[in-house]
């Protein structure tokens, strides 16, 4: 079965976030009263797997392996079976 799963990656407080620091000042010079930007990368992930249970497995297997630096990250996914007629 076909899977589609859905990952957040986020550093962990406490690690200094350059670009949401520097978007954040964007936005106040542009006139947005935004007291933080926290910049958050995604990644969908299809993938084949015989249950829900399997799909969730792999997909924390790759988060822990590749997609964050346990130092730094935090991460959290979702994992849904793609309709028929998805590739």
């Amino acid at each position: 079965m076909r899977y589609l799963s859905r990952v957040e990656v986020r550093l962990k407080p406490g690690y200094l976030d350059p670009e949401g620091e520097s978007t954040g000042r964007a936005l106040r010079d542009l006139g947005y009263r935004v007291s933080r930007v926290g910049v958050i990368k995604v990644y969908e992930l299809e993938l084949s797997a015989s249950s829900l249970e399997e799909a969730r497995r792999l997909t924390e297997e790759m988060c822990r392996r590749l997609l964050s630096n346990p130092v730094k990250d935090d991460y959290s996914f979702e994992v849904r079976e793609l309709g028929k007629g998805r590739r």
